[in-house]
């Protein structure tokens, strides 16, 4: 809630809307519209200013609409670019402290354009020497809002926002998708027991589990690089509600063009701006795309706490790097904090995905009043998602080590290699063995040696490495997303022996 002013100790302007009369602290750029909103949106009590890409957007919205007022004549130069001027320094990062309202409100976003109309105006006004509220010069609805609407302006912004936001993010997703194969190419020489269903399966390398996840990481960079080519249909020159009633001839035209240059992105006026204003169906693929890196970067967290769990009586594969005390109780405990972390995120990111489908689907008619809190879930999930990966490689991924003498303990105790016996000994002689080894806790190698089945030299060229795990004797040079590839049976280095079935 906006607290009183004391007119004794604050300088204050008089400003007046449709509503009446409010006081406005003298050093304040925001200013009638913007104290309203603050009154009545004490929600969150977070601004709009936490997402300063969104705040970057509006001011390349606001500014590529003055250029285009200049161009078709409808604002004078002089006006056009005291607001070009000023949407110049809000993009460079300046007054972004003055966008106060809260990312929840209702009203379809119209106080955060507003807010951004009022601070453009006053910084504007200040620019040409004269005092903020000189709105009879420069008027935040008259100038700075001419020929638009919240209706285009908002979502415009949105999108243009999500689309410089996730710059970053792929950055950092992809930054961790390095991490985990440089983490694979150090433990490509590791043998051990790969796993399905919790249960022991068949024998892999390490480096093919921390390379597998490099992969899906890689993966999702593509799939978020296609949603975000679909944020590129816009709806400026609409208006209210496409119509583009107030947009003078030529806007349209003109303010696209002006908004790719000014962003740099390659953005596109939407063929029906009617249906394009109330549409907002780019928004839940967005969501969808960021739930579904969020789901999978979880996966990923919750096997790297089972392959390090213990460390003694649990997997204990691998050490994650220490990061904190994990017990108030239990002296030396630690606990894997960033994995978790991690999961979290991606706990929130798919609760933030039912809350935007939800939104979506609540869009009536010619509007979508729920806007605000579609931009705040997304925004929210696009920079968790952002410093989750960050600290998953930098804090976890980067120092992760493997406990080789335990992987290959449980490899030469596993009954798994069984599996690559089975076609030379038969599946019902290996499950025979299977079975005893898991009951006398006695190694494959030695049973089938002791019954006869298999010599040793022929049991060793069954069970090399590169047999057991589908990769070339080589395969530690490299085995990045780019370059592994399974190597076919038959151009592995020799035949399987055969081995006569026994009477």
């Amino acid at each position: 809630m906006t607290e009183p002013l004391n007119a004794q100790t604050v300088p204050t302007r008089t400003e007046t809307d449709s509503i009446g009369s409010m006081e406005i602290p003298e050093t304040a750029y925001w200013g009638v519209h913007t104290a309203r909103a603050n009154e009545n949106f004490p929600i969150t009590r977070r601004p709009i200013n936490v997402y300063p890409d969104f705040v970057r957007a509006f001011a390349c919205v606001k500014q590529a609409a003055a250029r285009a007022n200049s161009e078709i004549g409808a604002l004078d130069d002089e006006r056009a670019k005291l607001i070009d001027a000023a949407c110049e320094e809000i993009k460079n990062g300046i007054l972004h402290d003055q966008f106060t309202v809260g990312v929840v409100q209702g009203g379809a976003g119209t106080s955060t354009n507003m807010n951004a109309n009022e601070v453009i105006t006053n910084r504007a006004l200040e620019i040409a020497g004269r005092e903020k509220g000189d709105y009879s010069y420069l008027n935040p609805n008259d100038h700075t809002n001419h020929s638009q609407s919240t209706n285009d302006t908002y979502p415009t912004a949105i999108k243009i926002a999500l689309a410089f936001s996730l710059q970053n993010l792929l950055g950092e997703l992809t930054l961790l998708a390095d991490a985990f194969a440089a983490k694979g190419r150090e433990f490509s020489h590791i043998i051990k027991v790969g796993r399905t269903q919790l249960q022991d399966a068949v024998p892999m390398t390490l480096g093919q589990e921390f390379t597998a996840f490099a992969v899906t990481l890689r993966e999702d960079v593509q799939r978020l690089e296609e949603a975000v080519a679909l944020l590129g249909e816009v709806n400026m020159g609409a208006t209210a509600i496409g119509t583009s009633i107030n947009a003078p001839q030529g806007y349209k035209e003109s303010v696209i063009k002006h908004l790719r240059e000014i962003t740099g992105l390659d953005l596109v006026t939407a063929g029906d701006l009617v249906e394009s204003t109330s549409d907002t169906g780019v928004f839940i693929t967005f969501s969808g795309a960021l739930k579904r890196s969020a789901l999978k970067m979880s996966k990923i967290a919750n096997d790297l706490r089972l392959l390090s769990s213990g460390p003694q009586a649990g997997f204990g594969e691998i050490n994650l790097p220490a990061r904190q005390a994990g017990s108030s109780i239990m002296p030396g405990k630690v606990n894997p904090v960033i994995p978790e972390a991690v999961s979290q995120v991606a706990y929130s990111v798919a609760g933030a995905d039912v809350t935007v489908s939800m939104a979506v689907e609540a869009g009536q008619l010619q509007l979508n009043a729920f806007e605000p809190i579609i931009a705040h879930s997304l925004f929210q999930s696009i920079t968790w998602l952002e410093r989750a990966c960050q600290t998953f490689r930098v804090n976890c991924v980067d120092g992760i080590t493997a406990n080789e003498a335990r992987l290959e303990d449980s490899v030469a105790r596993s009954v798994t290699v069984i599996t690559a016996l089975a076609p030379v000994i038969g599946y019902a002689q290996a499950a025979g063995l299977a079975k005893q080894a898991l009951a006398t806790d006695e190694k494959i190698s030695d049973l089938v040696v002791a019954q006869g089945l298999l010599d040793r030299a022929q049991l060793e060229e069954i069970v090399k490495p590169e047999r057991l795990t589908g990769l070339p004797a080589d395969h530690g040079v490299d085995n990045t997303a780019d370059s592994a590839e399974a190597v076919p049976r038959d151009e592995m280095t020799s035949e399987l022996p055969v081995v006569p079935s026994p009477e």
